[in-house]
């Protein structure tokens, strides 16, 4: 089982997470930010994998912290629960449909954290949330767990559509390239021989 837990104590927020990468989809998400814990529910879901994130953050000050910290301690239970990543496939899409969204993403799990996120949103808010937190989120989470993620906005004018397709779309692309390749089970997927 690739199963991995972080805990993270800064003066900003105290983070308690719990990942299965290969689970049922399950999730209990509370970091106090209603819009964050909804697309989190929805890439555990559509990743097939189980996430259990308890944050209490400085959201007196706005949410920011929350997010970008949720993002790394996810980033790194991610890198932890791939270990080696000996057999893995390395490398997912998807080009995921939303109602009037639809979201173009590819995941590389080879080590190299890099982050192309080509999405405008419509507005600056979807409700409460800061729509720029989503990259902020994102960036967090590549750079603690060595992925290479792009995102292209293909169409979309709701931003909660948009949202929700990139989350669903990673959950999608991280199942992919995390699952094992049982003709290669026993090869890491570079020529260098590491990843």
């Amino acid at each position: 089982m690739r199963i991995s837990e972080v805990a993270r104590k800064t003066k900003e927020t105290v983070i308690r997470l719990g990942f299965n990468l290969d689970g049922k989809g399950k999730a209990a998400i509370d970091t106090g930010v209603g819009f964050l814990d909804h697309m989190l529910e929805l890439f555990a879901l559509h990743g097939g994998c189980d996430l259990d994130v308890k944050c209490d953050g400085d959201l007196k000050v706005d949410s920011h912290h929350t997010v970008e910290d949720v993002g790394i301690c996810l980033g790194k239970a991610i890198a932890e629960a791939l270990g080696d990543k000996k057999g893995i496939v390395r490398y997912g899409s998807i080009l995921l449909p939303m109602d009037d969204a639809l979201i173009a993403v590819a995941v590389d799990l080879g080590g190299r954290s890099y982050l192309n996120c080509d999405v405008a949103f419509p507005a600056s808010k979807i409700g409460t949330f800061d729509t720029e937190l989503i990259e902020e989120f994102f960036t967090a989470l590549i750079r603690e767990s060595g992925i290479n993620l792009h995102f292209v906005r293909m169409a979309g004018k709701n931003g909660h559509h948009i949202a929700e397709a990139m989350f669903k779309g990673f959950g999608r692309a991280l199942c992919q390239a995390a699952a094992i390749d049982y003709k290669n089970a026993d090869r890491t997927p570079s020529t260098k021989g590491t990843l």
